[in-house]
């Protein structure tokens, strides 16, 4: 295991050793403002691991880093969906601006985390890319920490993919795909004894959902934003959500950007923290509670049977089949702006998010009409079960 990362130095602010309490972001409330301050206040060093990014006033505040003679690195994804060439403009920004910049290796089927080390002595593990989407209009959240173990294991990390070179886990607080996250996972829900609650776009790992089903079975109050496959759960109606959080007996939390779903545990790259802190865990709590009442009554998973018929499973694949030859959203969205506002006109986008989040429209939208449709044909009779 590389062993190349400077253990945190002391300084005037604290001794060596001692941690102070986590200090917890949730967005949309909290916005940029905590990520440019740690950034502005950097001394020596900033780490980061980028999967998308595309927020210029974190960018710019990197940039007056550099400036003061902070030596920043960035470890861009190899590649994204959709985003590659916003990366690569990204990287050669920032290789203008003096930044080291390095690429992810593409052995993983995607290098996704979202991780920010600054002067050796701040982690910042975050659910949430340094974007105007996930920072300003997404329910996420993220969390900062100067606790030495999970600390010196990032930066061992960076370190190691940053040189491409092979990694080792050591830390059961720190959770890294595909190496410990689906062993420190179980094992954080199976500890649970009275309550889960779980922020997460998509739960449908075949172990989770059974140590879901097993918890709930024993008495354990199980609960859901997001969506999960084969099991009870809520979608937030009023804000797109992207956070992976889970809140365990009102008092220990994990964070991080790995969904409870196979390919993010076992074929990616993501990064995600396993911490207790009783402040953090109630101000999720509190955000989680408001939330659920927003939703109302809970939806069924997502091979819930209405009558006889698998309702959900017919609309997810029509919706998946009309999504899939969807057209490059941003080029027809520039030729229209060019035809009806003249060829000069200019609008900034990121081609990545924009297609994504059309595309997740697209495909809610026709869910619903198709579930609705295949409701109705139930109610009426005209869908006979199989036999």
């Amino acid at each position: 295991m590389p062993r190349s990362a400077a253990k945190p130095k002391k300084n005037g602010t604290r001794a060596e050793g001692r941690t102070h309490s986590p200090k917890l972001l949730v967005q949309p409330e909290d916005g940029v403002g905590p990520l440019i301050e740690n950034i502005d206040q950097a001394k020596r060093s900033i780490d980061l691991l980028i999967f998308r990014f595309d927020h210029r006033a974190v960018e710019q505040a990197l940039l007056r880093a550099v400036e003061r003679g902070v030596r920043v690195r960035a470890l861009i994804a190899h590649t994204n969906r959709g985003g590659e060439k916003s990366l690569r403009a990204l990287e050669m920004r920032m290789l203008g601006a003096g930044i080291t910049v390095a690429r992810s290796a593409d052995d993983l089927a995607r290098y996704h985390a979202k991780v920010m080390i600054i002067d050796e002595e701040n982690l910042f593990v975050l659910a949430f890319n340094f974007t105007y989407l996930d920072i300003e209009h997404s329910r996420s959240f993220g969390v900062i920490l100067d606790d030495r173990k999970p600390l010196h294991e990032a930066m061992e990390l960076f370190e190691a993919d940053m040189l491409r070179k092979p990694f080792v886990a050591s830390s059961a607080a720190l959770l890294i795909s595909p190496l410990n996250a689906r062993e420190g996972l179980a094992a954080f829900l199976e500890g649970a004894k009275k309550e889960l609650l779980i922020y997460d776009p998509n739960v449908s790992d075949a172990q989770m959902l059974r140590i879901l089903s097993a918890k709930s079975k024993a008495g354990v109050d199980v609960k859901i934003l997001g969506r999960a496959a084969k099991f009870p759960a809520r979608k937030l109606p009023h804000i797109r959500l992207h956070a992976r959080v889970i809140v365990r007996d009102g008092v220990d939390v994990s964070i991080g950007s790995q969904s409870l779903r196979s390919l993010e545990l076992d074929g990616r790259r993501e990064v995600g923290l396993i911490f207790s802190d009783l402040k953090s865990a109630r101000r999720i709590s509190k955000t989680f509670f408001e939330d659920w009442e927003i939703t109302g009554e809970p939806l069924a998973g997502n091979n819930a049977v209405d009558g006889s018929v698998r309702t959900g499973k017919i609309a997810k694949k029509v919706a998946k089949a009309v999504t899939k030859e969807l057209p490059a959203v941003a080029e027809v969205l520039d030729l229209v702006v060019k035809e009806v506002a003249g060829d000069d006109t200019q609008m900034p986008l990121d081609p990545e998010e924009l297609q994504d989040t059309v595309t997740d429209a697209v495909k809610k939208a026709v869910k619903e009409v198709v579930r609705n449709a295949v409701h109705e044909a139930a109610e009426q009779g005209a869908i006979e079960p199989s036999r």
